[in-house]
């Protein structure tokens, strides 16, 4: 009985998700992203911590805690070319296909943790998004989409949210767990 409810629920959660996708929240329709589209929106939350900026890619370099080959193997895509933003700690990196196109981004924040829960409602909202606390002890949510998914999670004064063009939210929440525990958060 208890996994009908648990499944129930989750359909009713996807149903939810699926017709609020029409009309975006005011916040993420006004914000701008060099990215747009490929990596989502930023701008401010429902809450009303300020966001910082979303990261653009600035140079190609290799991803300094996440290894090609592992995005590859779990995006299921050849990576033709990896980006990364300009932040000197923990940039986002930005994983590209063959023709071009952004198949994975990864953005990571460490900061205050009001801004890092903030980050993570914004690219999976709490309100329609499915929630996840994983790894252990971290927490936010995770969606998927016509044009991929987003795993999106927090703790403490961390976030990381990785973004994929593969509609399998464990794909992402794959790179995420390998990107935190890279990271040594």
């Amino acid at each position: 009985m208890r996994t009908s409810l648990v499944v129930i629920g989750t359909a009713v959660a996807a149903l939810v998700a699926g017709c609020g996708g029409a009309a975006e929240p005011e916040s993420r329709q006004s914000a701008t992203s060099s990215e747009s589209g490929a990596t989502g929106a930023s701008g401010t939350s429902g809450t009303s911590v300020p966001l910082p900026p979303e990261p653009a890619p600035a140079a190609e370099g290799e991803c300094p805690y996440l290894d090609t080959e592992f995005v590859a193997q779990t995006n299921g895509q050849r990576v033709g070319s990896v980006r990364t933003s300009s932040e000197d700690t923990n940039p986002a990196c930005f994983f590209y296909r063959p023709d071009g196109d952004v198949q994975l981004t990864v953005r990571v924040y460490v900061g205050e943790e009001e801004v890092a829960r903030a980050i993570v409602d914004d690219a999976a909202p709490v309100a329609t998004s499915n929630p996840t606390a994983q790894p252990t002890g971290w927490e936010g949510g995770y969606e998927s989409g016509d044009d991929g998914a987003v795993y999106a999670v927090s703790k403490g004064g961390h976030a990381v949210v990785v973004r994929t063009n593969q509609q399998q939210s464990v794909k992402a929440r794959s790179v995420a767990v390998e990107a935190i525990t890279r990271l040594g958060f």
